[in-house]
């Protein structure tokens, strides 16, 4: 009898799980948290966090690039970025609205999209010396060597570091890819939902206040120069839950800029200051490049 009653327990388990696989986004008789959670092979579902639907502030004034400004010119000692008028070219503050949605807490890892690659054979998450060179950067090409992939494998001890190297193609790629695995359409944010996500809706100059503190995210000012695995500040999160927004590696949006680029926002782990790790600093980059300060998170609608 005990067994009889275990075996049906464990087909119940199997039937519940397959069902909360088939789900469409907004189903409410599963919750997320009974899907089981990405890893290799199967990708599960990322964990989100809902951004409510309503009115918030984008963008930034001038009393706030000033004081980017002026954060950058502590940390770096010189005044590149005024000269250059990085902030500049910041939205002007204003409202905006938007409907619900979610998104990823944290960016796509390799571990998440170590599952597509097996699955699908893209190409994993690398560059040539050739290419390297070409896109004019001040990172040598052999600090790129600690990202990449090797065989089709992420780098050992990185499972949950954020995904690098990769393009705004690339991450089309794997959010086209888990909508077909999940039955839900994962998409880039936009600027503005990325915006909204990680500084909430009284628009904060960080995700966790107006005050920077470097203690709260990795940069330069206190970080190893280097990729963390995610999650690893939750003192610096947004008012809804999302980590890692200021810091870390910068994320593709599905903002184009100028053409043939995309927006990125958050800053990254070879920043500090940090004028550019605020939710409204923004700026384009090249739809190929494949950057080691820049990785990428997904939403869903609701």
């Amino acid at each position: 009898m005990t067994q009889t009653i275990s075996l049906a327990l464990a087909a119940a388990v199997l039937i519940l799980t397959a069902a909360c696989q088939r789900l469409p986004a907004g189903a409410p008789s599963v919750p997320e948290s009974s899907v089981p959670k990405s890893g290799v092979p199967g990708p599960g579902l990322p964990e989100t966090v809902v951004i409510p639907a309503g009115p918030f502030f984008a963008g930034s004034d001038s009393a706030e690039r000033e004081t980017g400004y002026r954060l950058d010119e502590a940390a770096y000692g010189h005044s590149v970025t005024r000269q250059n008028g990085w902030y500049d070219r910041e939205r002007p503050r204003g409202e905006q609205t938007l409907p619900a949605f979610a998104i990823t807490k944290t960016t796509i890892t390799n571990q998440q999209y170590a599952a597509f690659v097996a699955e699908t054979g893209h190409r994993a998450p690398d560059v040539t010396p050739g290419t390297w060179r070409g896109y004019g950067l001040i990172h040598p090409y052999e600090r790129t060597r600690r990202h990449a992939w090797d065989d089709g494998s992420p780098p050992a001890g990185r499972a949950q570091h954020p995904v690098v190297l990769v393009s705004h193609a690339d991450a089309l790629a794997y959010a086209a890819w888990l909508s077909r695995k999940t039955g839900m359409t994962w998409r880039l944010p936009s600027e503005l939902e990325w915006e909204k996500a990680a500084r909430g809706a009284d628009g904060r100059l960080f995700p966790w206040g107006d005050d920077f503190d470097q203690s709260r995210l990795n940069s330069h000012d206190q970080g190893p120069f280097d990729t963390l695995p995610v999650g690893r500040f939750p003192e610096g999160q947004s008012p809804y839950g999302l980590l890692d927004a200021a810091g870390q590696v910068f994320e593709w949006t599905s903002s184009p800029g100028n053409t043939g680029r995309y927006l990125v926002k958050g800053g990254s782990w070879d920043d500090k200051g940090c004028g550019v790790c605020r939710p409204a600093a923004r700026h384009a980059r090249p739809e190929n490049l494949k950057h080691i300060l820049i990785g990428f998170r997904l939403v869903r609608d609701l």
